[in-house]
């Protein structure tokens, strides 16, 4: 997820688990699956997975994570075994050989119960406030209490950017020129999608129509402000929009990040609203939601992760999707409560947000951006973006917290947080290894150890451990996981070192609860681009061999982003952003005379193994 993709800077510009793991009340399945992940795992190092290995050359890459295997021969393997994926282009989804592929979820698709749907029909904002918004982006999978979750959860999606051609006949939106009516449209199909999602006997997810648990919360929402910037914006906002990657807590509550510090839709909407991590409770249990929890900075925020100590005090880890942009921390004041869900309700409010700073030697620093310390006072210099060579330092007041949060990010650079290559997702291991993606950086000039290449056209990945694996450590030890490229490339800074399938831009990332790696990557759709990688796609990159194994690509013109997933890894749901040829109205059982929209397809083995086996 860029600021905006190519496609959407463009529109914007015109615009101006398993059934053996018990979880305890609030937890969330990864958690009680990183603990379990032994317990069931059958590893295939040994015996006949030593014979395959032999026999296919070193070619299947295995799981990271070690561990050995129980006899109890019904357990499940999770060691990845699929066969990769040509770099194809084209208008279609393509998956290894045993996998399928199923539309669940469009742009334009009803979600409140006896919403219209759009059939071709374009309707006014009554109705579009009510169905799905446009280019799905992160996402997470909830589950539902009293359901089996590897068969019944709640989605909560992202929408960044509206698909306008399921808005307006003309396709198009000028917020110059619009009427308010036009404004209220556009900014339905921002925010994010509820839905209750169901799988039959046949193994088909679909949407829950009727559940009472569907729900838009949209750019015309009003939501609640907590933190220490709300006694400058005010107890609520009106709207919310570019709703980029997200997170979530172990509370069970949504964290839907928004990628933009001013309102491009509406542009009369003061900014200082805009920017922030916004709190939702899918259950819709949790009273004062949804909330902008302002403690955890303004700026172009990509998605959250987040780690938890063994004293239940956590650290939420954040990028900003800026070029350049810093990567942040925030560090609840108080302890997650796991018996008393409530107690959780606004632990985000309070709390120290820090930058990072990666220093040459792999060393790197936490530091507070707190007023009054770092610089952080009034009369502060604001050296600016320094990357792309000299730059006009600006001076700027920090005479409150609020101060500090509404302008995180010159804050980050007068205290002295590195400037890295658009920081994207970023996701905590099992292990407690930390990734993020550096999507690219075209404009650097001024290189770092932490970002090396000028023109940083395909960008990298960064992973790091904190000191003594805390949330609260105030230190860190990093490196460079890998860089992308592709050594048919002729020039050294595109080249990139990836040890199989290469790719340009990673952006969406994450370790699932098996410790296996998957990357998405948001790279440009140009012919130059695609004839040396193919579309968009995601990989599984091998933590150990770092070896990169193509598992998914998409259709023409689009993005890959979000990822979500069922206790039991069985169901990968994956968001295509942004088609721009006929998918999915070309594939069977869809509406051909509809336009190409953002979706969510569901992914599943025909076998029922687990996605990567």
């Amino acid at each position: 997820m860029s600021h905006l993709t190519d496609r959407a800077r463009e529109m914007a510009a015109a615009a101006k688990g398993s059934t053996d793991a018990v979880s305890v009340p609030g937890q969330m399945f990864e958690d009680v699956l990183s603990h379990a992940q032994v317990k069931r795992r059958t590893l295939l190092r040994g015996g006949l997975g030593a014979s395959i290995a032999a026999i296919f050359g070193g070619g299947m890459l295995s799981a990271c994570g070690g561990g050995g295997s129980d006899s109890d021969d019904n357990e499940v393997s999770y060691d990845v075994a699929f066969q990769q994926v040509p770099a194809n282009v084209g208008d279609q989804v393509w998956v290894p050989e045993g996998y399928t592929v199923d539309v669940l979820f469009s742009a334009g698709d009803a979600v409140v119960a006896g919403a219209t749907a759009f059939t071709g029909t374009f309707l006014g904002s009554a109705d579009t406030e009510k169905f799905a918004g446009g280019n799905h982006d992160g996402m997470h999978y909830f589950e539902l209490p009293g359901q089996d979750p590897n068969k019944r959860g709640l989605l909560a999606i992202n929408h960044e950017f509206p698909d306008y051609r399921v808005l307006f006949a003309s396709g198009s939106y000028d917020a110059a020129t619009a009427t308010d009516e036009q404004k209220k449209i556009a900014l339905s199909a921002v925010g994010i999608s509820v839905i209750e999602v169901q799988k039959d006997d046949d193994g088909n997810w679909s949407v829950v129509a009727d559940s009472a648990h569907n729900k838009r919360y949209t750019g015309n929402t009003v939501y609640n402000v907590g933190g220490p910037a709300a006694a400058v914006l005010g107890d609520t906002v009106v709207g919310m929009l570019n709703n980029c990657a997200s997170g979530h807590t172990p509370w069970g509550t949504y964290l839907t990040c928004e990628e933009s510090t001013d309102n491009y839709l509406d542009p009369t909407q003061p900014e200082e609203g805009y920017g922030w991590v916004v709190e939702i409770d899918p259950r819709n249990e949790l009273t004062g939601m949804p909330v902008k929890r302002t403690a955890l900075g303004r700026f172009d925020h990509e998605n959250t992760a987040y780690m938890m100590g063994s004293d239940n005090r956590l650290a939420v880890y954040m990028g900003d999707d800026g070029t350049p942009g810093c990567i942040y921390k925030f560090v609840p004041s108080g302890s997650y409560n796991a018996s008393d869900r409530a107690a959780n309700a606004h632990l985000l409010d309070e709390g120290t947000l820090y930058v990072a700073k990666f220093n040459a030697d792999g060393t790197g620093q936490w530091i507070p951006l707190v007023q009054g310390q770092n610089g952080l006072t009034a009369g502060a210099t604001d050296p600016g973006n320094v990357t792309q060579g000299a730059q006009t330092p600006v001076t700027i007041d920090f005479n409150t917290q609020a101060d500090v949060l509404i302008n995180t990010k010159a804050a980050a650079r007068v205290a002295g947080g590195t400037l890295m290559d658009r920081p994207e997702w970023i996701t905590v291991a099992p292990d407690k290894k930390i990734y993020v993606t550096l999507t690219n950086n075209g404009g650097r000039q001024v290189t770092d150890e932490a970002n090396p290449r000028v023109t940083n056209r395909h960008g990298h990945i960064i992973t790091w451990t904190e000191q003594g694996n805390s949330p609260l450590a105030t230190s860190f030890n990093w490196e460079i996981f890998l860089l992308a490229g592709d050594p048919r490339l002729a020039d050294e800074h595109l080249k990139g070192d990836i040890n199989g399938d290469t790719f340009s831009s990673p952006d969406g990332i994450l370790v699932d609860p098996e410790g296996r790696l998957w990357v998405q990557t948001d790279a440009s759709t140009s012919d130059t681009v695609t004839n040396t990688f193919g579309n968009n796609s995601m990989y599984y990159i091998d933590q150990e061999t770092r070896a990169s194994r193509r598992f998914l690509v998409g259709p023409t013109g689009c993005e890959i982003t979000g990822l979500a997933y069922t206790p039991d890894l069985k169901t990968f749901f994956v968001n295509i952003q942004h088609p721009t040829g006929t998918w999915p109205s070309n594939q069977p059982g869809n509406n051909a005379a509809l336009p190409a929209r953002s979706s969510t397809i569901v992914v599943r083995h025909e076998d029922g193994k687990p996605i990567g086996a």
